[in-house]
Parts: structure tokens; C-alpha cells; sequence
């Protein structure tokens, strides 16, 4: 019952759905825009209600007495952050748009390398695992606070939600020529690993420092809103296909709706 231990297991859960998205690519050889956008759009949605109902609501109610300023205080704090760190980071849209057509006589898998596509899944694959930080830390905090009836859908949640993220670091890195599916899903599983170690420090700092939790609710929350916001919408609405993004964002909030009630 060691929040810490707990706040490994839920990095360790996490990390395995983001490795199990990674490696769809062995057996989903070449999904779909629509498909990714979908996915993609089911994560976004899923983040937005998690924030809500495991950060945001519990951080005010619970944990600080229903004085809002602590949790909106580390929202912005999170915002600040993911938005200083991409201008320290800067990275290309390589979800969808670096996305290659191709046809039965020229698969992803066996094209030559380009080393201007290659450049960018490399920093696609950066600002992916920038963007894994506060979902890792928001598991840690959710074990750190005791309340296993948050932390458990919480760490479902974002599980959930690592895996069409790992495939479209997968995807990535196959559209940039890589010949083997083997480094491509190698390229999402460290992509996702960073959430073992921030799972650890989350749950191990709030419990070292209880004053801290609404805080570090409030900042994992603001850090994962950024994420939807600047990143996962913008980037599921610039082909053509945001009707299937906004259906998949629908969906994926009343997924997590659901687990937040039939597991708390």
C-alpha cells in the first residue's frame, strides 16, 4: 500500500500501454489518416475529462478545502511550462501531415531513409516525450494522494490514451523510411518511458510534501489541457478529416466519464 510502489506500478502500466500502441505497427501495417485522426481525437478527449474529473475537480474539492486558487495556480504553472519548454524544444507536426502515400510496390517499411523526414520524427519524437512528462507526473500525484478511487481511472485514462499515441510515433518513423518495424515501435516505447521515473517523483513528492498536492494536481492538469489545445487538435484538423477527430474526442471523454463513475 506504498503510494510510491503504487505511483511505479501506475508509470509501469502506463509506459506498457504506450509500448502496446507502439507496436501495433507489426500487426497494422499501414492505418489510415482517418484512422490516426480518430485515434488521436479518442485521446484528446479522454485527457480533457481526466483532467477534469481526477485533477482539476478533486485538487479543489478534496484537497483544498473547495479554495480553487491552489489547483488554478498550478494550472498555470503547467501551461507556463509545456509552453516554455516547446520554444526551448522546438519540433515539427509529424503526426499526420508527415504521413507518406504509398502503394503495394513501394511499403513504408522498405523505402529509403530520408534523412529531412527522419530529422523531424526526431523531434516529433522529442516533443512526444516532453508531452509524456505531466501525464506520467499526474499518475505519480494520483497515487500520492491515497485515493485510489482517482488515481486507478486516472492511470487507466492516460494508458488509454498512450496508445494511439505510440502509434503515431511508430507510424512517424516508418513514413521517414526506417526499414524496420522494430525501430519504429522502439522509437514509441522511449518515447513513453519517461512516465516510469515522473510517476515515481509525483507520488513520492506529494506524500513528501502534502501541502503540494493540489498544486501538482493543478500543474499536471494545465500541462495536459496545453497539450490538447496547441497539439493533439490542431494537428488532427488540418487534413481534411476533423469530423472523425471530433467524433474521437466525443468518444474518448465519454470513455473516461464512464470509468471515473464505475470505478470511483
Amino acid at each position: 500500500m506504498d503510494p510510491v510502489i503504487q505511483g511505479l506500478v501506475g508509470g509501469i502500466v502506463i509506459a506498457g500501454f504506450n509500448l502496446l500502441g507502439a507496436s501495433l505497427v507489426f500487426v497494422w501495417r499501414n492505418p489510415s489518416e482517418r484512422a490516426l485522426n480518430g485515434a488521436l481525437g479518442f485521446a484528446a478527449g479522454v485527457m480533457l475529462a481526466a483532467s477534469f474529473t481526477s485533477l482539476i475537480i478533486p485538487g479543489i474539492e478534496t484537497y483544498s478545502n473547495g479554495n480553487p486558487v491552489p489547483v488554478l495556480f498550478g494550472m498555470t504553472l503547467g501551461a507556463l511550462f509545456l509552453d516554455r519548454a516547446d520554444a526551448l524544444v522546438p519540433h515539427a507536426h509529424y503526426l499526420l501531415s508527415g504521413r507518406r502515400r504509398t502503394d503495394a510496390a513501394n511499403p513504408p517499411e522498405e523505402s529509403p531513409v530520408d534523412d529531412e523526414k527522419l530529422a523531424g520524427v526526431v523531434l516529433f519524437i522529442l516533443a512526444i516525450t516532453l508531452h509524456n512528462m505531466p501525464e506520467g507526473l499526474a499518475v505519480g500525484v494520483g497515487f500520492g494522494s491515497g485515493d485510489l478511487s482517482t488515481a486507478i481511472p486516472l492511470m487507466l485514462a492516460i494508458g488509454i490514451q498512450n496508445v494511439p499515441e505510440g502509434l503515431a510515433v511508430s507510424v512517424a518513423a516508418i513514413n521517414a523510411g526506417l526499414d524496420r518495424r522494430f525501430y519504429a515501435a522502439l522509437a514509441g516505447i522511449r518515447s513513453g518511458i519517461v512516465e516510469i521515473p515522473l510517476a515515481v517523483l509525483g507520488a513520492y513528492a506529494v506524500l513528501t510534501v502534502s501541502a503540494l498536492l493540489p498544486y501538482a494536481m493543478g500543474f499536471a492538469a494545465g500541462a495536459m489541457l496545453f497539450v490538447i489545445s496547441d497539439e493533439i487538435i490542431p494537428e488532427t484538423h488540418t487534413g481534411g478529416l476533423e469530423r472523425t477527430a471530433t467524433l474521437g474526442t466525443i468518444l474518448g471523454a465519454i470513455v473516461m466519464l464512464y470509468l471515473d463513475i464505475s470505478l470511483g
